[in-house]
């Protein structure tokens, strides 16, 4: 199977390989971790949840007296967190199988908000944090993860001169575009502020995604399932085969000079409060 092939996100089993998935989420989570209220008898939503890397936490972590309400559209990442659940024999975890900006729970019946990483999978975050707004209870707090513009920069640099090279500089403002929709500071500051959240404190910190070479990244199963349909859709389509053996030769040879393949991820914990009055002043990176 080539690293370019399609995963199938509906396929039956396809919640059975996810294993990987919390090495990626896991920095993001343990930033959240670091703050989330850790209180008995509190209810506390996730949205986002996929396969439950941060709901089974929390719904351990705090105990039985807490109750965890899991929100994900996504059936194959449910089904595995409902076999999660069964196994651990957790009865404080409640499955949403439905889209965040609908969802169905009371006005003001949430007293913490989690999201990791959620903010990227989001048709509209606007609608979502509106959504979590209305269920938060007036001194709820929402605690949000995710990476920033700028993430795994030193291979965006790579496809930059590899569509030059191959003549396709007419490709570039749709990397560029690709690249920006990945928020900053700022923009998620904007979009909390504009569904009700307020007194945003915010964590900054990066890590390292490392790979052999190129041909190790691009085969990579998350690589392939997160990332690289993204990469494809910026190549010319009828030169889409070229381009890739292009950037896995430049990413290669980049490998080879640095002694691996390095790729910088920048992330935000953003921690804000349901309020009618009062402000925190955001603090700067930890």
């Amino acid at each position: 199977m080539s690293y370019l092939d399609k995963i199938d996100l509906t396929a039956p089993n396809v919640g059975d390989l996810f294993d990987e998935l919390p090495l990626w989420s896991a920095p993001f989570g343990l930033l959240l971790l670091d703050r989330v209220p850790m209180n008995s008898g509190l209810t506390i939503l996730d949205v986002g949840a996929g396969t439950g890397f941060l709901t089974i936490e929390l719904a351990e972590r705090c105990g039985p007296g807490t109750k965890v309400i899991a929100v994900d559209p996504w059936k194959a990442a449910m089904d595995r967190l409902r076999r999660k659940i069964e196994q651990r024999h957790l009865d404080n975890i409640l499955l949403l199988e439905q889209d965040a900006s609908t969802i169905d729970l009371p006005d003001a019946s949430v007293d913490v908000i989690v999201s990791n990483l959620g903010i990227n999978s989001f048709e509209d975050p606007d609608a979502v944090l509106r959504a979590c707004s209305r269920v938060a209870k007036p001194s709820a707090t929402l605690l949000l993860t995710t990476n920033l513009v700028g993430h795994m920069a030193e291979l965006y640099e790579v496809y930059r001169g590899v569509l030059i090279e191959l003549g396709h500089s007419d490709r570039l403002a749709t990397l560029e575009a690709h690249v920006n929709r990945r928020g900053t500071v700022d923009s998620i500051v904007s979009l909390l502020q504009g569904a009700g959240f307020n007194g945003v404190d915010i964590v900054t910190n990066s890590f390292r995604m490392r790979f052999a070479d190129g041909s190790s990244l691009l085969r990579h199963h998350f690589i392939r399932l997160g990332f690289v349909q993204g990469w494809k859709a910026v190549a010319a389509v009828d030169s889409l085969q070229a381009t890739f053996d292009r950037l896995e030769r430049r990413l290669n040879v980049l490998a080879a000079e640095r002694g691996e393949l390095a790729l910088t991820i920048p992330m935000a914990l953003f921690v804000a409060c349901k309020r009618t009055a009062g402000h925190l002043e955001p603090v700067g990176a930890a």
